[in-house]
C-alpha cells in the first residue's frame, strides 16, 4: 500500500516515542494521522505540528477507544492504516523475600493484569476495532484494505528478571500476529509485528547517562540506543510492502537480552 496524500491512519501512544515518530513520518508522506494517547498536552502539540487529530484514548477501555475512532474517522475517514504504539510495563519478581524484613511476597496479580491488559489486550481492541472498519471500504487495485503493525518487543523472546508480565503481554503480541493475519487475509488486510530492542524513547531519557551509555554498550551493533526514526521506518516498510505478511520482526542491533 503505498503511503500518499488522502490515506488515513491511526497511531496509538502517538505522543511521544516510537508513535511519535512514526506519526510524523506517516504524515511527511502526506497520510493523514490520528494520535490515540492519555498525555493530551504532548499529543495536541504533536498533532497540530503535523496537521493531524488528538484524540484522548485508552486502549483499556472500550468507550474510550470507540470514541477515538469515531472522531478520527469523522476528521479523516475510514483508516487504511493502524500502528499500536501504546504500551507500558514494570518490574516485579515473580515471588521473593524483602530485603528490609525478609517477609516473602510475590508479584501483584492487580499490576501483572494491568500490563496485560494495557500491551495486550489493548492492542487487539485496537486491531478488531480498526479492522472491522477496514472491512467497510473499497479494496485497492492489488486488493488491500488495510495494514496493521503492531510493537512487542525483544522481551517477548528473552525478556529479564523482572519482566514476567511485560513479557508475557508482549509474547502475546506477537503470538497473535499470524492468526489475525490469517483471521483477516479473505479481506485484504496485512498483519505485522516489529519486536524494539533498545530504545531511545521518553522512558529512558529520564535516567541517568551512565546507565544509558551502559545500555548502549551492550549492543552488539551499532553500540547504541535505537533511533525512534528507525522503528518508524521499518513500519513505514512493513505497510508499503505488499507481501509483508504476517510476520514478526527483531529491531534491536543483534542484542539477546541477558537475564538481569
Amino acid at each position: 500500500m503505498k503511503i500518499e496524500a488522502g490515506i488515513a491512519a491511526v497511531v496509538t501512544g502517538g505522543a511521544s516515542g516510537l508513535g511519535e515518530a512514526t506519526a510524523r513520518a506517516l504524515a511527511a508522506k502526506g497520510a493523514n494521522v490520528a494520535l490515540f494517547d492519555l498525555n493530551e498536552e504532548k499529543g495536541q502539540a504533536v498533532a497540530a505540528d503535523i496537521g493531524g487529530v488528538f484524540c484522548t484514548v485508552n486502549v483499556t477501555d472500550d468507550a474510550s477507544v470507540d470514541a477515538g475512532f469515531a472522531k478520527a474517522r469523522a476528521a479523516h475517514g475510514q483508516e487504511r492504516v493502524l500502528v499500536n504504539c501504546a504500551g507500558t510495563g514494570n518490574a516485579i519478581k515473580t515471588a521473593g523475600r524483602s530485603r528490609h524484613d525478609g517477609s516473602i511476597k510475590h508479584f501483584p496479580l492487580d499490576a501483572f493484569n494491568l500490563i496485560v491488559q494495557i500491551n495486550l489486550v489493548g492492542t487487539f481492541r485496537c486491531i478488531a476495532k480498526s479492522a472491522a472498519g477496514m472491512l467497510t471500504l473499497e479494496p485497492l487495485e492489488d486488493g488491500e484494505r488495510g495494514s496493521i503493525v503492531n510493537t512487542a518487543s525483544v522481551a517477548a523472546e528473552d525478556g529479564q528478571m523482572g519482566q514476567a508480565a511485560y513479557s508475557a503481554s508482549k509474547g502475546g503480541v506477537v503470538g497473535m500476529t499470524l492468526p489475525i493475519a490469517r483471521d483477516l487475509m479473505s479481506e485484504g488486510i496485512r498483519v505485522n509485528t516489529i519486536l524494539p530492542g533498545i530504545f531511545d524513547t521518553p522512558l529512558l531519557q529520564g535516567g541517568p547517562e551512565h546507565v544509558k551509555a551502559a545500555l548502549a554498550a551492550s549492543v552488539p551493533f551499532p553500540k547504541r540506543l535505537g533511533i525512534p526514526a528507525e522503528y518508524a521506518h521499518l513500519a513505514l516498510t512493513m505497510i508499503e510492502n505488499g507481501y509483508f505478511n504476517g510476520e514478526d520482526v527483531r529491531l534491536d542491533g543483534a542484542i539477546r537480552m541477558a537475564p538481569r
